[in-house]
Formats: C-alpha cells, structure tokens, sequence
C-alpha cells in the first residue's frame, strides 16, 4: 500500500486549515463539573460552551477519576424515587421538630401560670 511521504493523513502532515483549539486545565474542570455536579446534559454544555461533545465527554471520565462526584441534591434530582424518599424523611423530621415545639411551649405556658396543668 502506497501512502503519501510524511503519514497517513494529512494531519500527521500538518494541514494548517485546522487550528486545534488549546483549553486550559481550569476550563476542562470547570466544563466537566457542570454535567457530573450540576447534572447537565452533555449535549447541552458542549453547545453552551463551543466544545465538541466527545471532548466534553472525556473531561468527564478524567474528571470523575480524579474523585470528581455528583452532589446529593443532583442525584436525588435525576432519581424520582430517591427525591421521593428525601422528601418523606424531611416531612417525618418536620413532623418530630414541630411535636417537640408544641411540647415546649405547652411546658412554658404552664410555668408562666404558676405551675398549673
């Protein structure tokens, strides 16, 4: 198989129509933590931000090697279930909080009229 003198294509030839864009370490963090923390779309950030979906995308898989995680609110935001069950336990914490309030005030009102029940 013939190729021409100097690779197989012409990008190992140098072709100088196609710039490759250099972006900085900050930029790549700060692109991946807006799918991985934020909970974006991958389609929605690269579009956002001018950058190729696929360069996006191993950001993200750099990003999440290095320990990058979801926060809890983005997880329970993409899980239905799991906001469901969030929300019931914080009812039921409510719930306690305000029994034990009108506890209290009731002890009070007692004490503020001399020991009464």
């Amino acid at each position: 198989m013939d190729t021409p003198a100097g690779g197989y294509n012409s990008r190992q030839q140098g072709d100088s129509n196609m710039a490759r864009k250099v972006y900085t370490d900050e930029f790549k963090d700060q692109a991946a933590r807006l799918v991985i923390v934020e909970g974006r779309s991958f389609k929605d950030v690269a579009k956002s931000l001018g950058v190729d979906q696929s360069s996006l995308r191993h950001w993200v898989r750099m990003a999440k090697a290095s320990g990058v995680r979801p926060s809890d609110t983005t997880l329970a935001a993409t899980d239905p279930a799991r906001r469901i069950r969030d929300l019931e336990a914080q009812v039921r914490r409510l719930e306690m909080e305000r029994e034990i309030l009108k506890k209290a005030a009731a002890y009070f009102a007692r004490e503020n009229l001399g020991g009464q029940p």
